[in-house]
């Protein structure tokens, strides 16, 4: 401990030898937090509907990886998930979300059940589960949001779905800090993804070159703010293209 201006200063918190669960880890921003935070050291459980594409993420990270193929909008998934982190958990990262081009009075009871139940009612559903390994390691908490969760009224069903993360987010952190448990929501504009292809496909749009945020400078965002000393919490990261599509 360095003493500066009569001060302790605490070190920056080690992630390696850890232990992180990241959902949506087969491709996107998922996929970048995981090679991320295996190369801080950390052993990683990879979460996603597709084994296929976990499988590829793990040869990609190799070293300590467990996969996870469930669907987290079921309890058989969420339970699946919460049983492979095990009894301390390190970092758990909501990476897992789904989007539906239809406008909002076109939104049908199923749209409506499925935008809720994967991004929304999954992370909560999930965290609840995963309680009891994250007080034990006074862990992490990360929510990949969207800038449409902070767009009041524009963005449709989703973006409601959204909104109705950032306010979850920011209740839980009011729970779980006395326990020493941090809460990050990050709120990343359009991002170059498969699920952004999709929505730029169905807007027939294309993007310029540049003018997509890398999935890879999201995930040194975060990787950023769980290395802070215990001192600190980033509670929120905003990021956006430089420039418009």
């Amino acid at each position: 401990m360095v003493l500066r201006d009569g001060i302790a200063a605490s070190s920056e918190r080690h992630l390696r030898g850890g232990l992180a669960l990241v959902t949506g880890a087969g491709s996107g921003i998922g996929r970048a937090i995981a090679l991320a935070l295996a190369e801080e050291g950390m052993r990683l459980i990879l979460v996603g509907r597709t084994e296929a594409k976990l499988r590829a993420v793990a040869g990609e990270l190799g070293g300590s990886v467990a996969i996870v193929s469930a669907d987290l909008a079921s309890s058989a998934g969420t339970a699946a998930a919460a049983l492979a982190a095990g009894g301390v958990l390190d970092v758990l990262v909501h990476s897992a979300g789904i989007n539906l081009h239809d406008k909002l009075l076109e939104t049908t009871h199923a749209g409506w059940s499925e935008l809720a139940a994967v991004n929304l009612h999954a992370p909560m559903l999930l965290t609840a589960a995963c309680l009891g390994a994250l007080r034990a390691a006074s862990g992490q908490v990360v929510f990949v949001n969207s800038t449409a969760g902070l767009r009041r009224g524009l963005g449709g069903a989703y973006a409601i779905s959204k909104h109705g993360l950032r306010a979850a987010a920011d209740a839980l952190r009011q729970e779980l800090n006395a326990e020493g448990i941090r809460v990050l929501s990050v709120f990343p504009g359009r991002t170059d993804t498969p699920m952004q292809e999709a929505l730029l496909a169905a807007e027939r749009r294309r993007p310029g070159p540049g003018t997509l945020i890398r999935p890879e400078d999201i995930a040194k965002m975060v990787i950023s703010a769980l290395r802070l000393s215990g001192s600190t919490e980033v509670t929120d990261i905003t990021m956006r293209p430089m420039r418009p599509l």
